[in-house]
């Protein structure tokens, strides 16, 4: 009892950390679909009709953008990756070392399942409708929709499941690199206009895992790879407010079979197919990518 009431604390003060003293558009951001899980949205019962918006910010007023949610400028076209090249981003204040998981055995031993939801919002505290019980209800869904073709997935809440998930992707011999977006020198503001001040570094990935932090009482990672044709990038970006960022960014050359009402086709202006979408990572996403696995084609 006593390590279950210890637990129990632990968690609900990580879930308080995260819902209740972040700032109002952290807060709105529980509640929003996954804008990087990049299957079509609608096609897997995941619309963001309905769901919050933050207030508008005009980094490029006069543009289809103004009216945009800020939170959704982190996509751009393969032909931008180019020195000098300006970009309205957002990149929230946040890093990898900032999310730690549990153990296996830690995480093994709290259910995590939408029929368990009543017994979790028991669990943590939370009144169903409060916007707690929606973010989980929220990751829970997304965790437990199948994955679209040529697709595979894996929601990690512990390091060694998400290690077995890589090493099943790239093969047990292959070795491996974690990518990260870092924070250099903190912007002003989360959306800036953001310059290429380097020749972006090509990262070659034959395959890749990217691992995005979803939305609950304690860190758990959205993980997947996907068979089309990408490629990552390291890129070195100076903001119009102070922020220096080294941004990894990973560019989808195949969006033929996505939804068109996906949010990367809304903020560049064109449709599926057309264009490769490129987009960055937050800094408490990962990207892991082969080290020695030979590139075919």
């Amino acid at each position: 009892m006593g390590l279950q009431f210890a637990l129990k604390t632990f968690l609900l003060h990580l879930l308080l950390v995260l819902c209740t003293h972040r700032s109002h558009g952290e807060a709105r951001e529980m509640t929003k679909s996954n804008v990087l899980r990049l299957p079509s949205e609608e096609e897997n019962g995941v619309s963001d009709k309905g769901m919050h918006r933050s207030r508008p910010v005009h980094a490029n007023p006069s543009t289809h953008m103004d009216h945009m949610d800020p939170s959704l400028m982190i996509f751009f076209t393969l032909n931008d990756l180019r020195v000098g090249k300006k970009l309205p981003l957002f990149f929230p204040m946040k890093d990898s070392s900032s999310t730690p998981l549990m153990s296996r055995d830690e995480a093994n031993s709290i259910p995590f399942s939408c029929a368990d939801l009543p017994h979790l919002l028991h669990f943590f505290s939370f009144s169903p409708g409060s916007p707690q019980a929606k973010a989980m209800e929220h990751t829970l869904r997304e965790c437990e929709i199948k994955p679209i073709k040529g697709e595979t997935k894996i929601c990690a809440a512990s390091l060694e499941s998400m290690l077995d998930f890589v090493r099943e992707t790239f093969g047990s011999e292959t070795q491996f690199k974690v990518l990260s977006t870092t924070h250099l020198a903190k912007s002003r503001t989360l959306l800036d206009n953001y310059t290429i001040l380097d020749e972006p570094n090509e990262i070659p990935v034959p395959k890749m895992v990217a691992c995005h932090t979803m939305p609950y009482p304690y860190t758990v990672f959205y993980c997947h790879s996907q068979e089309t044709e990408n490629k990552a990038f390291v890129v070195s970006l100076g903001g119009d407010h102070g922020g220096r960022i080294e941004g990894v960014a990973v560019c989808h050359m195949d969006t033929s079979q996505w939804s068109p009402n996906h949010a990367s086709f809304r903020v560049l202006g064109i449709e599926p197919g057309t264009s490769p979408v490129c987009h960055f990572f937050r800094g408490d996403n990962l990207v892991y990518v082969p080290i020695n696995m030979p590139i075919h084609g």
